[in-house]
């Protein structure tokens, strides 16, 4: 009899804490619809996209916390993260509420001010999805907001949307049959005029059909339309040669696009081809469209309105990243610019495409009406573009680099983990400067087959090392939108990895041992650091509640920087996926 009622009274015990639990576990109320306005003009408070506005500035308008009390910052709350693996994670932030993806397609609501769970979802993984996908079939970079709905693609190769209040899934869309045609979705999507555009990187395996990029009804799921990256073989304006179409593989589009609302287009960056070396595909003098391009598709049809290519690349240098859509005057200073278009005016005000679209750390500026090249120059030292034509914006490959049989080997700078990667740097307004986390390496790139093999995908092997003549890997570079010139630069023994500006006119940003810091975006002086202990793998924002500013970035595990750790064995950082969230005391940020 007293064991039975040590039993009840046990169960009644878990009875009441989870009860008491679920009583006290914060939900969402008075949840108002997030719209394309709103996407396209967010309140100052929030973050809404993955670089925050779909112009992917990175850029944070809160101007509480500035360079005269951001020694004053602390550490409000942390968590860990609750999934294992890559985590290149970016929060949203809307009314308040933190939608925080983790790596394995788990997403968890968390209360933006205290870090409380509020839901978490997790998506049931098929049991061969590693061995179809590879590795990075864990990494989830970004999600997005539209309507009551958490979009994202997931790791098993579909679009994905759940209901924001709960975390319920509300639709599906398959977009690839992973067992078939295995897509590598790291990255999500963004919201554009009520579309969710995503791309992919897609395996030889797969074959040149699954190098798409897609957009769906955000708030049905339903396909809209998919544009195909790798041209059709047969037509007028092939230049693959003579490639059969299902020997074109790999043209993957495997980070996210900007969106200009008002021209109403979407600029999205693509990779590189497999192999790599062109000589084992129809020759060194085809271009292989739309390999290593800037693609401007209309939001509506897909419909490619204007293309450039950045480089015909050999060696794995994708061109994916991040794009920044800025209205600027456009003064080139001959004296920093290697490569500009003599038909510039001088100080005329253009609509612009610019950034480091590449991993060979080259800034392009572009008309992003028309997609005329403007100028161009290289931030760390590159050996692959030999010049580009002013006048058509054509760029030549230095021909030492190129291959022409296996076995052949060159030192290639830099090697395919960049110069850049897919650390995002970021744009303010205030200076008109772009922040953008770059590094110092070289690769020996040797080919290792004599005809394209699925198998061997880039079709050669690269040594990476840190770039003779400097022993600093890292570096972050703050270069003039307008002139080209570099305002200031900043280099350290470490990788470096993503940046957010902020209106207080302070630039955040981390690196690959796990010190996260935030310079003066005058001239690049550090004004306050902390050690988080593990590589800042995460994308960092900024957003307010109740009218208290925060900063919020992410350590953990991530492929680029643990090759860059191997170039810097001396520096052992953890380990650990985990959030972490800073603001100004109370009291401070009362004032």
């Amino acid at each position: 009899m007293i064991k039975h009622c040590k039993h009840f009274l046990w169960v009644l015990t878990l009875t009441l804490l989870s009860i008491i639990q679920a009583v006290a576990q914060p939900v969402i109320t008075g949840f108002v619809p997030v719209t394309d306005a709103m996407l396209q003009n967010p309140d100052p408070a929030d973050w809404l996209s993955w670089r925050r506005t779909l112009d992917s500035w990175g850029y944070s308008p809160l101007q509480q916390i500035t360079r005269d009390n951001i020694g004053e910052l602390e550490m409000v709350w942390s968590r860990d993260l609750v999934a294992e693996g890559m985590q290149e994670g970016t929060p949203l932030v809307y009314a308040g509420i933190m939608y925080m993806p983790n790596p394995k397609d788990v997403i968890q609501a968390l209360d933006a001010k205290t870090g409380e769970l509020i839901w978490e979802y997790r998506r049931s993984m098929p049991a061969d999805l590693k061995e179809k996908v590879g590795g990075a079939a864990e990494t989830k970079r970004n999600i997005a907001i539209y309507d009551n709905l958490i979009i994202h693609t997931s790791n098993d190769d579909f679009i994905v949307a759940l209901d924001a209040v709960t975390g319920k899934l509300v639709w599906e869309t398959r977009i690839l049959d992973y067992q078939k045609q295995p897509a590598q979705q790291s990255n999500g999507p963004i919201i554009a005029d009520g579309k969710a555009i995503s791309g992919r990187g897609c395996f030889p395996r797969a074959g040149p059909t699954a190098c798409v990029i897609t957009a769906h009804d955000a708030r049905t799921g339903k396909e809209v339309w998919r544009f195909f990256n790798i041209q059709k073989a047969g037509g007028a304006d092939d230049t693959w040669g003579d490639v059969p179409y299902e020997g074109r593989w790999h043209v993957g589009a495997w980070m996210m696009p900007s969106y200009d609302p008002q021209l109403r287009l979407i600029y999205m960056g693509t990779s590189v081809t497999a192999p790599a070396p062109k000589f084992l595909l129809s020759g060194n003098q085809n271009q292989y469209l739309y390999h290593n391009s800037t693609l401007a598709l209309n939001p509506d049809t897909g419909e490619l309105a204007w293309y450039y290519q950045h480089l015909v690349d050999h060696w794995d240098l994708d061109h994916p990243f991040e794009r920044y859509l800025i209205d600027t005057a456009v003064t080139p200073d001959a004296a920093a610019v290697a490569w500009i278009n003599p038909r510039i005016k001088p100080g005329e005000r253009r609509k612009v495409v610019t950034g480091i679209p590449g991993k060979n750390g080259v800034v392009y500026t572009l008309d992003r009406e028309t997609g005329e090249f403007l100028w161009a120059r290289p931030t760390v030292k590159q050996t692959v573009v030999g010049d580009i034509d002013g006048e058509t914006g054509k760029a030549t490959v230095n021909p030492e680099m190129l291959y022409t049989a296996m076995g052949q080997e060159r030192l290639v700078c830099p090697s395919t983990s960049g110069g850049k990667m897919w650390t995002a740097g970021a744009y303010s307004p205030l200076t008109n400067v772009m922040y953008q986390p770059v590094q110092n390496t070289c690769m020996v790139a040797t080919v290792t087959i004599d005809k394209p093999d699925p198998e061997a995908l880039y079709g050669f092997f690269g040594k990476v090392q840190i770039t003779p003549g400097t022993d600093k890997l890292g570096t972050v570079h703050a270069i003039s939108v307008e002139t080209g010139k570099t305002v200031w630069q900043y280099e350290q023994r470490a990788a470096t990895t993503s940046i957010v500006a902020t209106g207080g006119g302070l630039v955040f940003g981390g690196d690959a041992i796990g010190v996260f810091r935030a310079f003066d975006q005058n001239d690049g002086k550090i004004l306050w650091q902390t050690e988080l202990g593990s590589p800042v793998t995460g994308y960092p924002i900024s957003f307010a509640v109740n009218g208290r500013q925060y900063i919020a970035v992410s350590t953990g595990f991530s492929i680029t920087t643990l090759s860059h750790l191997r170039l810097t064995p001396e520096l052992k950082p953890g380990n650990v996926n985990k959030l972490y969230v800073f603001a100004l005391p109370v009291e401070n940020s009362q004032k």
